[in-house]
């Protein structure tokens, strides 16, 4: 059975949040913190790689290459990650990922919600 898109943007912000959770904990320096958050990263895009064309364009900004990119970095090639890569993708794209992802759950769900009543 397949996941529908805003389970699968649920999933993508739930592994978003535990990646918070483990920079709160420590910093990227940690190579365990550095280690946790990017495979939680790569979960992130993967979950992502679910949706519709459209929807993983609207809410990557059009930068979905880049983030499929980098998901493959973590995973194929995950003793030789940038942590500079990380740490900007985290300090500077993330916020505006998830605002993207927040939106779009939402509208879908209020979507669906209007489907199911309508």
């Amino acid at each position: 059975m397949s996941r529908t898109e805003p389970e699968s943007i649920a999933d993508a912000l739930d592994h978003l949040e535990t990646l918070r959770r483990h920079i709160e904990r420590a910093d990227l320096n940690d190579a365990t913190v550095a280690d946790a958050v990017s495979l939680r990263l790569a979960a992130a895009i993967e979950s992502l790689s679910q949706l519709s064309i459209a929807t993983r364009d609207r809410v990557s900004g059009g930068h979905w290459n880049a983030m499929w990119s980098t998901r493959n970095r973590i995973a194929h090639g995950y003793a030789h990650i940038d942590l500079a890569v990380i740490r900007a993708t985290v300090e500077r794209d993330l916020p505006t990922l998830e605002a993207d992802l927040r939106a779009e759950l939402q509208a879908q769900t209020q979507t669906d919600g209007r489907t199911a009543l309508g």
